[in-house]
């Protein structure tokens, strides 16, 4: 935060603090202590940057309320007192939907809000504007339509600052973090990325930087990588406008300055979109270290073993998940170089049937299992999960409050003009076949770049070629059976290909391999963080024209 108020010139800071997993930790929180439930990292960051903000007179945007938006602008007022700061603070409310019983059994219930809201604290002369549980690109084109007067129906406009949005919430995601294509740099640039900053224009373009003399790097690469991180389609939808990203245009404009143009908006969709969270149980896990010859034999041992010893318990858990991940290697000069690890992950609702009986059947083994029996760690009590669902809602079943600076309430309206329901575009015309000539088997991430990321239990892929030469290629090779063929734990799954030939890009939905969500932690990845470099190094027949 002070990196940014102090670095460069800076009309509106935002902050995103918010996602899927931060809305079930609040919600825990929130249980010790109803006054909780609200990002306390943000207030620590503000009472060394209050002062800052203030003498330079930016406006701060953020998403840090959480459950509690009207507690953490309490807060801040209590900060600004403190430092004798002059400092009008307004908050947006509303999408909290708990208390309306619509859920039950939900820990949190929070519509996703579009920008208005903001827009209005900010008319109202608003220094800092506090929500909840808003859209993440909403803190930015919320700021964008109050600094340039935007109506509801500048579709294009909105869209665009959605867009610019959506590559900032991220932060150094944009400017060089988690990169695929880093080892094209200087390492030492990539060392400690600066946070990403957008130049919005009153027509909707923006141009993506960031402030001189950070690091990291800011290049169309950059800027693609955070345009397809967690987003599905080409229609973007959100509570203002629906944003087609197979419009988006990316020029390099200067030294780690990107430009966004072209963009092209909807009407937004007629139902809004409501995150759940639930505690759905509890879990445990134990991982063995299988070490030398036999791993299959002693995993399979060790399996048998633990099925009989829940069978003598008489509690066996609802939910009994194995995975073998063979990180041994043959004739290796280190023990660990030689170990592969056997993971037991173990749900039920009942903590006992996690607890004692897993921990108690694998200490138990310790004398009489196979040979170099040991574990990474012995397994405690279960810890609860929680579980993400997505539910819709309509527009009019939710308030949108926005609280200005002198107490006042203000109802909003949530967008009452023409709504357009979803609906998939039609696939583009693809660019015709690469001319035939000789291949070699190498790793595709030899000619193409991808992230990836988590929406619930779905994941999604976003792969892009890095050169003109190498889209035909990646578009008509790339499809969802190769994808499917290259990543066999997608082979049973729905596979949805997306293609976004403007950014030279394909982005893949996978439903349901994240089971119910990050919080549930159902497999090895539990945000699908890393499929897309996995898919990078998965080989295939590349031209060698490309390589």
């Amino acid at each position: 935060m002070k990196e940014m108020l102090t670095g460069g010139p800076l009309d509106v800071l935002t902050g995103d603090y918010l996602a899927e997993l931060t809305m079930l930790i609040l919600g825990r929180d929130r249980l010790k202590d109803p006054g909780r439930g609200y990002a306390r990292t943000f207030l620590k960051q503000l009472e060394e940057c209050l002062g800052f903000a203030v003498e330079r007179g930016v406006r701060i945007v953020t998403n840090a309320g959480g459950l509690n938006p009207a507690g953490l602008a309490d807060a801040v007022r209590g900060l600004a007192d403190r430092l004798s700061l002059p400092l009008r603070v307004a908050h947006v409310e509303g999408d909290d939907l708990l208390p309306t019983g619509r859920f039950p059994g939900a820990l949190t219930a929070n519509t996703y809000l579009g920008g208005a809201g903001i827009t209005a604290c900010l008319g109202a002369g608003a220094d800092v504007v506090v929500t909840g549980r808003v859209t993440d690109a909403a803190l930015v084109s919320g700021a964008a339509a109050w600094h340039f007067g935007w109506g509801p129906d500048a579709y294009d406009r909105l869209a665009g600052a959605v867009v610019a949005g959506h590559v900032l919430e991220c932060g150094t995601q944009a400017t060089g973090g988690n990169y695929s294509q880093f080892t094209r740099h200087d390492p030492r640039t990539l060392r400690r990325p600066g946070f990403p900053l957008a130049e919005i224009h009153e027509d909707g373009s923006a141009v993506i930087t960031k402030h001189p003399g950070t690091g990291g790097l800011v290049d169309t690469g950059t800027v693609t990588a955070q345009l397809l991180y967690e987003t599905g389609g080409a229609r973007y939808a959100g509570p203002d406008v629906t944003a087609r990203l197979d419009t988006v245009r990316l020029a390099q404009v200067g030294a780690d300055r990107v430009r966004i143009h072209g963009v092209r908006g909807e009407a937004p969709p007629p139902t809004l979109k409501v995150g759940l969270n639930r505690l759905g149980g509890f879990r445990n896990e134990v991982v063995f270290v299988l070490t030398g010859l036999d791993i299959e034999a002693k995993a399979a041992l060790v399996r048998a073993q633990m099925d009989d010893a829940f069978d003598a318990a008489k509690v066996r858990p609802r939910h009994i998940h194995w995975e073998l991940a063979r990180t041994d290697h043959p004739d290796a000069d280190t023990e660990e170089a030689a170990s592969a690890l056997l993971r037991l992950v173990v749900r039920d609702p009942d903590q006992d049937a996690v607890g004692r009986a897993l921990s108690g059947a694998a200490v138990e083994l310790a004398l009489g299992s196979y040979p170099g029996f040991h574990v990474t760690a012995p397994p405690g009590k279960g810890t609860p999960y929680g579980v993400f669902e997505a539910a819709y809602v309509e527009r009019d079943a939710v308030p949108h409050i926005a609280v200005l600076p002198d107490g006042e309430r203000r109802p909003l309206a949530l967008h009452t003009g023409p709504t357009r329901a979803l609906a998939p575009v039609e696939e583009p015309e693809l660019p015709g076949l690469p001319p035939r000539g000789p291949t070699r088997r190498a790793p595709l991430g030899l000619v193409t770049g991808a992230r990836s990321g988590d929406k619930g239990g779905d994941a999604n892929i976003g792969v892009w070629a890095t050169s003109d030469a190498a889209w035909p290629w990646l578009v008509h090779t790339l499809t969802v059976g190769k994808l499917r063929e290259l990543l066999p734990e997608t082979a049973r799954l729905p596979v949805t290909r997306h293609v976004l030939p403007n950014l030279r890009a394909l982005n893949f939905t996978v439903g349901g391999i994240l089971g119910e969500g990050v919080a549930a932690q159902a497999r090895f990845d539990p945000q699908a963080k890393g499929l897309g470099e996995w898919l990078r190094s998965r080989h295939l027949d590349i031209p060698e024209a490309l390589l």
